[in-house]
């Protein structure tokens, strides 16, 4: 199965995560400069809320890669807001693209606000997730 982590990120915090993912499984991740050149079964997306919602140039890879990505997982950050799964979810259903119902969202730091997010539990539970929607046993 081939399975591709992107992410992006202002502050580090979404790189964590995904390079938490990565490593789990085994594989490297990129930013999301890096477009897909193969076909990902499930393409592990890590974000971030910025003024209320995905950056636009999250929204420009899906709809860039669209042909490419098998299953979308959403993986985001805040230190504030919610989830990015809502807004994910628009821009996937938009471009056709097949969301997953699963996702991974942590706080994140902003300045001196939850200045230890992400931390070593929210990797661990970032590496588990990943194991989870992978159906890797070794949860």
């Amino acid at each position: 199965m081939k399975v591709t982590v992107r992410y992006f990120t202002r502050t580090g915090n979404t790189k964590k995560l995904a390079e938490a993912i990565a490593q789990e499984l085994g594989i490297q991740a990129g930013d999301i400069t890096a477009p897909l050149d193969e076909k990902a079964e499930i393409l592990f997306l890590c974000n971030s809320v910025y003024w209320a919602g995905a950056d636009s140039s999250v929204k420009k890879f899906i709809a860039k890669n669209k042909e490419k990505i098998g299953l979308l997982v959403n993986v985001s950050t805040a230190a504030i807001k919610g989830s990015t799964y809502s807004q994910i979810k628009k821009i996937a259903q938009k471009e056709g693209v097949r969301l997953s119902d699963q996702e991974f969202h942590c706080t994140g730091k902003l300045s001196a606000l939850h200045s230890s997010h992400p931390d070593e539990a929210d990797i661990a539970a970032v590496k588990a997730f990943a194991r989870k929607v992978t159906g890797d046993k070794n949860e």
